[in-house]
């Protein structure tokens, strides 16, 4: 395994994509700036072409929702347009899907209600032969003035952008799995797990992998009981604390806070965002490190280690620092490019020292313990998982795993050797390879139970009048 050690502080930006002589694409449009969205007017047919078309799933019903934005556009960027043709898929805040071209320009998601306009609704169809076809939504589109079948496109993998909440809790995993088309991410399992940070803690805490102190409690619980589960908190942990909703990510909802006022008011806005929340003690003086992870449960590699690096008034990250300039300007998220053409920067905004400035032993130990955890959770794809080391005592301690990481962690690969293009690559690679194997097992059971002859002695009752 490959140690780093000296450190040195960079502001990565969106990957360069290599120029390419696209005379001989088969579509014959220029891909340098947008994505193309292939489709046919005859009804239940599509596109046949060499390239695998690659739903780059973005959006999402989660606070996440335009992070999730920046870390697809940078993806479908980057795919490789002689082998990948990259299909926008758009999930709206009020969970509506959406394809079309204006979903790949960052700039139209500064006015959601005129990109949904723009955008073609989509109804998501299952085949039997291994990939999903989009459908166009008839009554959505209002098609029959027009007096044409929707159209169709396939899918041939899906390529999962999404933050937060159904498209990272293993909804669209098992979405995914029902309809039979393969995925980028950990399977269901997985993503359950790793979207809860109680669960993980304590599925960690049981492997013997370090946790900090913590406590947890469902917003019913907190509403009878509010001032019994203060003083859980304050027996079971020390001050300073910091209060986050389970099930979200990016940092949102999470506070630190020094007294019981504090915590009261911290726990109230921690469950404006989920019903399940967990107070632990703060690591103080506190060093976070980050180690991606790339593979499946053939081969796990562990990326460089990285070191964010919080603005000076902050005691943990905030989605200010993950996302936002020192300027104040938004990452180019779309409701706040200043310019066209402007491109989406995402977690690759956030200042960071890579790779981290730990001695060989320490970078191992914390890359040997990131590929227990990526095995542990059962995860495929690339993941991202945090630590936070004690600087008193110098303890290593798991604080999360982001099984959909901001920008796909492309920032901790390019360091490592794996350019953005590769790394998608290996996404793609992975999802068939698992899709592969899953179908390959035995899947239904040939005994009819409902056979005349099964059926002897079962008689429906007559229903009564």
């Amino acid at each position: 395994m490959r140690a780093f050690s000296s450190g040195t502080f960079v502001r990565l930006g969106r990957p360069e994509r290599p120029s390419r002589d696209r005379s001989d694409f088969p579509l014959r449009i220029d891909l340098s700036h947008k994505i193309a969205v292939l489709f046919t007017g005859r009804t239940g047919s599509t596109v046949s072409s060499d390239p695998l078309h690659v739903g780059v799933v973005l959006g999402g019903v989660a606070p996440e929702h335009e992070v999730s934005v920046i870390s697809a556009l940078q993806a479908a960027a980057a795919l490789d347009r002689d082998r990948y043709t990259p299909v926008p898929i758009y999930v709206a805040k009020d969970g509506t899907w959406y394809t079309g071209e204006p979903l790949l320009e960052v700039e139209q998601y500064r006015d959601l209600d005129a990109l949904r306009k723009a955008a073609t609704p989509v109804a998501l169809v299952p085949t039997p032969h291994g990939h999903l076809d989009l459908l166009e939504d008839r009554e959505a589109g209002a098609l029959q003035r027009f007096k044409r079948p929707p159209l169709r496109t396939r899918i041939d993998v899906m390529l999962l952008g999404l933050h937060g909440g159904p498209g990272e809790n293993g909804s669209v995993q098992g979405l995914c799995e029902t309809f039979d088309v393969p995925y980028s991410s950990a399977g269901v399992f997985g993503s359950a797990l790793g979207m809860d940070k109680v669960m993980s803690k304590r599925v960690c805490r049981e492997a013997g992998i370090p946790v900090v102190d913590f406590v947890a409690f469902r917003e019913n619980e907190w509403g009878y009981r509010e001032e019994d589960a203060l003083d859980q908190c304050e027996a079971a942990l020390d001050y300073p604390l910091v209060v986050k909703p389970a099930r979200c990510g990016s940092s949102i909802g999470i506070s630190q806070v020094e007294d019981r006022e504090a915590l009261d008011a911290a726990i109230e806005d921690a469950f404006r965002y989920d019903d399940k929340v967990v107070v632990e003690e703060a690591v103080e003086p506190l060093r976070e490190i980050n180690c991606s992870v790339l593979g499946d449960a053939q081969e796990a590699t562990p990326s460089v280690l990285e070191e964010p690096v919080p603005s000076d008034e902050d005691e943990v990250l905030t989605f200010r620092d993950k996302y936002m300039r020192e300027d104040g300007e938004a990452a180019k998220d779309g409701s706040a490019a200043k310019s066209a053409g402007s491109s989406p920067e995402g977690m690759a905004a956030q200042d960071r020292i890579v790779p981290a400035d730990l001695s060989d032993e320490r970078t191992e130990e914390i890359q040997d313990m990131a590929v227990r955890i990526f095995r542990l959770f059962e995860c495929a794809g690339v993941v991202r998982i945090d630590f936070m080391i004690d600087e008193s005592t110098g303890q290593l301690y798991f604080n999360e795993i982001n099984t959909i990481p901001g920008s796909f962690s492309f920032y901790l690969w390019e360091p490592s050797g794996v350019p953005f293009g590769e790394l998608l690559d290996r996404l793609v690679s992975i999802a068939r390879r698992r899709h592969r194997e899953r179908n390959g097992r035995v899947q239904t059971y040939d005994v009819n139970l409902l056979a005349e002859k099964s059926l002897q002695g079962f008689k429906a009752e007559e229903p009564t009048q």
